[in-house]
Order: structure tokens, then sequence, then C-alpha cells
């Protein structure tokens, strides 16, 4: 949802007016879950989403009306879908479920509280945007971080829409199984990280939006310290380059870490953690063998079960 925001920062320093619409509340399989966003500036441009699509032109239509019509700051409005008309292929929710959406009108002024918003989730801080309900100015607040869902909430004034930063992901090693997961992990909007100091390896390969990292795994760490919103994967199958990120990110925050190979492989890992002074807890945090248990063979297939894993770890976390 940073995008988004990027967007709507940008048309109001522009001078344009925008709706910032918020999926308040859904009922069955609606395809967004609540939070989601998506932003409509007053000529109709758009960015985002609020459904699998279906209420998309609907939601744009009142926004646009709603601006034309605002009479005071921060106008709201409440709209609900549903696919109980004859009409749910226009208007509804064509994959049967029920959604709430929340307008909110934004002026030009609001352009700074956008900038706070934004600094603080490139700073890898969780943020909140208080949304009124009746005539409040916007707030930023500053929530407890987490990588998994954190769901909106309404008060008597105003209703809060979490943010979170992006999903830091932490790629050591720059093989095959990278390239492909460096591309698929960038993109669902995460930050990638690739981690070498094999300059054959970088050198040979593309990874897409990510960025490259030619030093050793435990400087690197020691460096860029894992949150609570940094998956760690290790590839390489070389001790001195897997063991040595390892003995930097088991004692972080980091909220994943996966390491690849064999059973076997996993155990001999354990038993020279242990040997270096690391408890069974710290050992019991890493996911080996990696990624789910989808029988992926390729080097893309193992990206993408290593991919989902981490976002079901992510999505799991309270």
């Amino acid at each position: 949802m940073t995008k988004e925001i990027s967007i709507v920062q940008d048309w109001l320093k522009l001078g344009h007016k925008a709706v910032i619409a918020v999926v308040a509340k859904t009922w069955g399989s609606a395809p967004r879950r609540a939070g989601s966003i998506m932003v409509v500036r007053d000529d109709g441009l758009f960015e985002g989403s609020v459904s699998g699509g279906c209420i998309e032109g609907a939601v744009i239509a009142e926004s646009v009306d709603l601006i034309s019509r605002e009479t005071t700051p921060h106008a709201f409005k409440s709209l609900e879908f549903a696919v109980a008309s004859e009409q749910a292929w226009e208007v509804g929710l064509a994959c049967g479920g029920e959604i709430g959406i929340f307008l909110f009108c934004l002026s030009p002024s609001d352009h700074t509280v956008f900038e706070q918003l934004q600094s603080n989730l490139a700073a890898r801080k969780s943020a909140s945007l208080s949304l009124p309900l009746h005539s409040e100015p916007l707030l930023v607040n500053s929530p407890s971080a987490a990588a998994g869902k954190p769901m909106p909430l309404t008060t008597e004034n105003s209703f809060i829409v979490p943010f979170m930063p992006p999903i830091r992901l932490d790629i050591v090693g720059a093989v095959h199984i990278a390239k492909h997961l460096a591309v698929m992990a960038s993109e669902c909007d995460f930050i990638v990280r690739v981690i070498d100091p094999r300059n054959a390896f970088s050198e040979s390969r593309s990874f897409g939006n990510a960025t490259l990292y030619c030093e050793w795994p435990d400087d690197y760490f020691r460096n860029n310290v894992p949150d609570q919103t940094t998956a760690v994967v290790t590839l390489t199958h070389d001790p001195k380059l897997d063991d040595a990120a390892l003995q930097e990110t088991l004692r972080s925050n980091a909220f994943y870490i996966g390491c690849l190979g064999s059973r076997k492989t996993h155990k001999a890992r354990v038993d020279r953690l242990r040997t270096a002074g690391f408890s069974d807890e710290h050992t019991s945090k890493i996911n080996a063998p990696i990624g789910l248990d989808i029988g992926s063979a390729t080097p893309a297939e193992i990206a993408a079960s290593v991919l989902a894993e981490i976002i079901q770890t992510a999505r799991k976390l309270p």
C-alpha cells in the first residue's frame, strides 16, 4: 500500500483533491481484506484496488461525485456492495461476498500528513492513519511493528488504518534459486536484497529490482540488523556463508529464517550452531527444509515454495 500513499501524496502536492477508499469490513469471500485501499483523483485517475475488480468502477464514480459535492473538509461516505442484486456483475461482488467501503475526501493541504506517513514507512516504522468520520483532521500515529495482518479499527470519531513497511527479504547466496526468488518477491512488493561476497555469482545473474551486496553475510547483518518485518533466506549450501548469516540473525527479530538443504544437511547445521553456543530455542527458528511442500523440483518452483512459506508465516502473525 506504500505505492498508493506515495501517489496520493504527489496528487495533493499538485493541488488535486482526492478520495482514499478503504475496505472497512468484509463478509464471505470478498477478495481484499479490511484495510486495503484505493486512491481516486478528482479527474477519475486511480491507483490500488478494493476488490478483485468487480466494484472499482462504482467506487471511482462515487468518489468523483463525493469530491464534486464536498461541502465540509474531509467529507465521508459509506458504501456497501453484495452479490444479492440482479446487477451483481455491474456493481456487486461476482465472487459471492459482501464488502463495506469507506470513502474519505482529501484536500491539497493534507499532503503533509501523507508525507509524514511515507516518511515513517521509508524508515521502516509502522504507522496508522486516522481518517475522520466527522470533521476532525487527519492524523498519523505509530503503532507497534509486526509483519502480519494488522486490522483497521473504528472509534467514535475516526477510522484508523494501519500501515506496515514492506517486508524486507534478505537472500544469502546469489544462486539460481535466488534469481527467481528475488523477482517473485519484488512483484509482491518486498524490499529484496541479495548478499554474496563471490563476484562470479552476482555478476553472472540478474536479480530484477533487488539490491546486491557483495560482502560477507556477517558483516552485512551487523550493519543491517533484521527487524520484525524482515525475512532471511540462506541458499548457498556453504557453511562459511550460511552459518555466518545465521549466527547474526538467529538472535534478531526476523519473523522468518529459512535455509536450503536436506534434513541431513540441516542436522549438521544445527550441530554446528549448538557448538557455537546456540540453544535449541534459537535453532528451532530455522525453517528447514525450506519452503512449502508442493513437490517443487526446478529452481523457479523451489523459489515459489519459499516465497509462499514466507507469506504464509507473515500472514499468520498476530
